[in-house]
């Protein structure tokens, strides 16, 4: 998140920034586009919770900005492709990747200017549809954003019956392509099995179709069922779960949503080897699938509250308690995508974006998923990894000014822990860091971040300063 292109490192070497590095290998068509396009991912990296105009340093370098936006090479594709590139490096280190993907609205309702926008739950809310693919450890360290897939609706088609139209004229068709995507992946990948896993809305029979062929190499599926699917021996899904031996039990702590305050939860599991028939509509010619149904049911929630329940669907192997609980981890890691929208949507301020036309908006929106991928990662490390050295994720003059300013006192010659720099940041933002206080949220960190950056901008001109002075003498 450095302002400069690149910071000094051991025996005087220039090192690339985290943004030049993430987009090292962006191919525009244009060498000068290329450059443009590291520039402005850390420019706004720098200040993701500001406008355009506010990250920017001068009319002259917001016009730049908008320019930058405007070209016809500059797409979503060819913003996300390098960084795409370095996550599957990331992800060659790990046994088992996560890849998931989720769908989120991104209302522009009060901003009529924007050209191409469609309506969202409503006819009279505006705005796009996001899916992402957010790829992540099983430990939920995240490792970028491989794809995504944008879309408006047609506001003639909105309302109208898509029941009997064939997948590819559907929505839906997201959750196909980008499984495959994934599956392109892991034939890059043959040391890595990459688990694509998605929630209730993607169980759909095609997609379990494509993950029964075995011409090419396959991602894992694990999808949270939605329907009671017939079953090849006639039993209906729930059914055959159900009457499955239990397992073990499992007990964790649920999250806080909107709707309801964080529990501990226990659940007993339950698996079953089923095989799916294709749709009524669909049967003729079309394969039975073999998949693996998880169940997961609190049996003694609390009084006068529903009971958590969730039937997994899986194309791996489930049959031993250590196996069930596996699974049910590699689901509930499902969570990193909720609070990436989130960074995205309440951090990066995406949905006040001004930009004219949806063509211009969704390259910007690829630069911010980047942001907000660095943003959870940095959350996420000083969890998982608290006693890693700081310059993993921290540009040396970001956490040498955190700590020049934290401490009142010269940083030291090495790198603090990254649970220490992650707690001196938070702090910028208002994080208190009492013992009870836990560890900060990345509302705290962004807001940190922000006067970090002004921090070594000033600890950059005091150095030039003296390097000036030194001379002169």
């Amino acid at each position: 998140m450095m302002t400069h292109m690149a910071v000094k490192g051991g025996a005087g070497v220039e090192q690339p920034s985290w943004a030049a590095r993430e987009m090292a290998r962006v191919n525009l068509g244009d060498q000068r586009l290329n450059r443009r396009a590291a520039r402005l991912l850390e420019t706004l990296g720098a200040k993701p919770t500001v406008s355009i105009p506010a990250a920017c340093k001068g009319w002259a370098e917001t016009q730049a900005a908008y320019r930058f936006f405007a070209q016809e090479r500059v797409t979503v594709q060819e913003i996300l492709a390098p960084h795409g590139e370095c996550t599957l490096q990331r992800a060659r280190a790990y046994r088992v990747v996560l890849a998931i993907q989720d769908t989120s609205e991104l209302d522009y309702t009060g901003k009529a200017d924007i050209i191409g926008l469609g309506p969202l739950s409503y006819a009279s809310q505006h705005g796009l549809h996001i899916h992402p693919t957010l790829m992540v450890t099983p430990e939920r360290v995240p490792l970028g954003v491989f794809d995504a897939w944008n879309w408006a609706r047609d506001p003639e088609e909105f309302g109208t019956d898509r029941g009997q139209r064939s997948i590819e004229e559907k929505e839906s068709i997201r959750w196909l392509e980008g499984y495959q995507r994934v599956c392109e992946a892991q034939a890059e990948l043959p040391e890595t099995r990459l688990v694509y896993v998605a929630d209730r809305e993607s169980d759909i029979y095609e997609l379990f179709a494509e993950a029964e062929k075995g011409a090419k190499p396959r991602a894992e599926l694990l999808i949270r069922a939605s329907q009671n699917r017939c079953l090849a021996e006639g039993q209906k899904l729930w059914e055959a779960a159900a009457s499955a031996p239990v397992l073990g039990k499992i007990t964790f702590t649920l999250p806080t949503t909107q709707t309801r305050a964080a529990r501990e939860v226990t659940q007993a599991l339950r698996a079953a080897q089923v095989r799916l028939k294709a749709p009524q509509g669909k049967r003729k010619g079309t394969p039975v699938v073999h998949l693996t149904a998880v169940l997961a049911r609190e049996e003694a929630p609390p009084q006068g509250v529903e009971a958590i329940e969730w039937l997994l669907l899986t194309t791996c192997a489930v049959k031993t308690f250590d196996q069930a609980c596996e699974i049910m981890s590699w689901y509930l890691a499902r969570w990193s995508i909720e609070l990436f929208f989130k960074i995205l949507k309440s951090g990066c301020k995406v949905e006040e974006l001004q930009l004219e036309h949806v063509e211009r908006l969704e390259p910007a929106l690829a630069m911010y998923m980047i942001i907000a991928w660095r943003v959870l990662l940095l959350t996420t490390l000083g969890r998982e990894c608290p006693d890693l050295p700081c310059d993993v994720v921290f540009e040396t003059e970001e956490w040498q000014a955190a700590y020049t300013v934290a401490k009142k006192a010269p940083p030291p010659a090495q790198p603090p822990a990254l649970d220490e720099m992650v707690r001196i940041v938070a702090s910028f933002g208002g994080f208190l860091n009492r013992k009870h206080d836990g560890f900060p949220g990345s509302k705290t960190l962004w807001i940190g971040l922000q006067r970090v950056q002004d921090f070594a901008l000033a600890l950059a001109a005091q150095h030039a300063s003296q390097r000036r002075s030194r001379r002169c003498v």
